[in-house]
């Protein structure tokens, strides 16, 4: 397992460009929630999961900060570091990064793991929380970004 896990290249598409020229802020959005799915194969949140468990997961909250535009047919790599993790819930820091390597943007989630029956938050299997917990070993010596718990607001003086 990488520390922090990186996704597949991919590309920044014509349509999802804005009328400035640069990569609307949706997309950004997109592009997180790709390279997140790639990190969930690995928890084992495959697309066949809902189907087979009755159970999925739920962003709860979402805090993207821009750093840098991107363009179209930009190459881009999103990497995922689970910062903390209890039986129902993932705390993870992305970040979106052109392929040469330069920081686009950062991507802060609170992932809820869902009953589909309620629906209701409720435990993942032990399975699941099993390989969760070997990432989070993984990304345990990993430096916490200082981005994590960033708050919003205009700074006064």
């Amino acid at each position: 397992m990488q520390a922090p896990f990186q996704s597949t290249v991919m590309t920044v598409k014509p349509e999802w460009i804005d009328f400035n020229g640069h990569l609307n802020m949706a997309y950004y959005g997109v592009l997180f929630d790709l390279g997140a799915d790639q990190m969930f194969d690995h928890f084992g949140f495959g697309p066949d999961y809902q189907t087979r468990t009755g159970n999925t997961t739920y962003a709860a909250e979402f805090h993207v900060r821009y750093v840098r535009e991107l363009h179209e047919n930009d190459p881009v790599v999103v990497t995922y570091q689970l910062v903390d993790h209890d039986e129902k819930r993932l705390h993870s820091f992305q970040e979106l990064r052109h392929a040469d390597g330069w920081l686009a943007a950062t991507g802060e989630t609170m992932t809820l793991h869902v009953d589909q029956s309620g629906p209701r938050v409720a435990p993942m299997p032990q399975d699941v929380l099993d390989r969760v917990a070997a990432v989070a070993r993984a990304h345990a010596a990993l430096h916490k970004p200082d981005a994590v718990h960033a708050s919003i607001g205009i700074r006064r003086r």
